[in-house]
């Protein structure tokens, strides 16, 4: 039993763990493109800062998606019983979460870049720049979704 349940928390370390390094690795690289632009022009740092955050949802989907896994498990509580089959259903549960905020995260911080240096040139598209990076969100937040029914599903 204690195979399935260190397998249980494995998913939910995989699942916090990949999504925020997606999340940091995004805001790295829009950072690095606003520090570009704030050398600049300074005042547009309220702009800027809306941008660079972004693909920090990533981050964020992990960790309820690993609270989720932990919800399952009554870690918080305790813990239970977690047979070897469930633990491993449940280490792949937390997968799509953490790869999608891996992969999301980085491309988001890349678009986000692209965002930053059209509101470098053009302040008044700030509106289309944001929406952009956050079309690259949506796939976060399927993976999130995937393990969020996949998590409801399996039977402990």
């Amino acid at each position: 039993m204690d195979l399935g349940l260190g397998l249980a928390i494995a998913g939910a370390s995989c699942a916090a763990f990949l999504a925020a390094c997606g999340s940091a690795w995004g805001i790295a690289v829009a950072s690095e493109a606003a520090g570009g632009v704030l050398t600049e022009d300074p005042d547009k740092f309220g702009r800027l800062l809306v941008m660079v955050a972004l693909p920090g949802t990533q981050g964020f989907y992990g960790f309820l998606g690993a609270f989720y896994i932990m919800m399952k498990i009554n870690l918080l509580g305790g813990g239970v019983a977690v047979p070897f089959s469930s633990g491993l259903q449940l280490f792949f549960a937390g997968l799509p979460v953490g790869f999608a905020g891996l992969v999301s995260g980085y491309y988001q911080g890349r678009a986000a870049a692209a965002g930053i240096f059209l509101i470098a040139k053009r302040p008044e598209e700030t509106g289309k720049a944001i929406i952009l990076p956050a079309m690259v969100e949506t796939y976060a937040v399927l993976g999130l979704l995937a393990t969020i029914l996949l998590v409801s599903g399996i039977k402990l």
